[in-house]
């Protein structure tokens, strides 16, 4: 019970943090310890064996997303605007 509640605590700062932070790059930064409590709760609040690779999954697709966007990020900058 109070792992699962530490873990809605993470993710309720997280989302603050995401929707209140104004520079993108840390804003990735966040989500990522967003999708780190979600996943924690997927894992903690499903009681079955495939509540674990559901989080997994879940975790997955958040770090792939969120390294997808900071790799774009990351190219947009290295550009000169035209």
């Amino acid at each position: 019970m109070i792992a699962e509640l530490i873990c809605a605590f993470i993710a309720l700062y997280a989302a603050v943090r995401i929707i209140a932070e104004k520079n993108t790059l840390r804003k990735l930064n966040f989500l990522n310890i967003l999708n780190f409590a979600i996943a924690g709760l997927l894992a903690l609040l499903i009681p079955h064996p495939l509540g674990i690779l559901l989080a997994v999954a879940y975790f997955v697709g958040g770090t792939l997303e969120s390294n997808a966007i900071a790799s774009t990020i990351a190219k947009r900058k290295e550009k000169p605007d035209d």
